[in-house]
């Protein structure tokens, strides 16, 4: 069973709509206790870094995603849960994430012309052959939305980048953990694709 974790900032239904699509057993929940024994865990997330950082240090929620990750269960992070990921978030401040990948979220820099947030599709430009992105054929396009991305402080920690204005991580992975920062629940065949390859990670 896939754990989805709830802590009231996810895209949930879509979550888990495009898992069962694809054949996967997926259950959202806000109990730690269910996402410790899950066999996968998906932190998703929309809105805002410091609100979803409270919200699962008050829950007990992000101490069980860090401890799946630790127990080397296969973990996946989506768009506002791979910045979760990292050390620090500078959106409205400076504020504290999971810091299971060093490296710290920024915003996107303001430039001529560059709407932000960075919404829509945009290409892939994947690094070696990462299992999360098996099969996605040539230039593959997925659907973004976001204001902030990582700057991670280790390049092997990223397997994909996309560009808006500046070359962001598209996917990082590290060991069990991966994690995108586009919504693969909105981009269609792709998206499903890399749902079905976590599967069989």
């Amino acid at each position: 069973m896939i754990a989805i974790i709830d802590y009231g900032m996810g895209n949930l239904h879509s979550v888990r709509k495009a898992l069962e699509a694809v054949g996967a057993q997926a259950e959202a929940t806000s109990d730690p206790d269910v996402v410790r024994t899950a066999e996968r865990v998906i932190l998703p997330g929309v809105g805002a870094f410091a609100d979803a950082a409270a919200e699962l240090r008050r829950t007990g929620l992000g101490a069980a995603f860090v401890e799946s990750v630790r127990a080397g269960k296969p973990c996946l992070g989506v768009c506002l849960g791979l910045q979760l990921l990292f050390d620090a978030s500078e959106e409205d401040g400076l504020h504290e994430g999971l810091g299971l990948l060093p490296g710290r979220v920024v915003e996107f820099p303001a430039a001529p012309g560059l709407k932000v947030p960075h919404m829509g599709w945009n290409t892939l430009e994947i690094s070696g052959d990462p299992p999360l992105l098996r099969g996605l054929g040539p230039d593959p396009s997925v659907y973004f939305v976001h204001s902030y991305y990582a700057r991670a402080a280790e390049n092997s920690d990223v397997v994909a980048v996309s560009e808006h204005g500046v070359v962001f991580p598209a996917v990082v992975a590290r060991d069990n953990l991966y994690a995108c920062q586009f919504h693969p629940e909105k981009s269609q065949r792709v998206g499903l694709s890399i749902y079905a390859n976590f599967l069989r990670i």
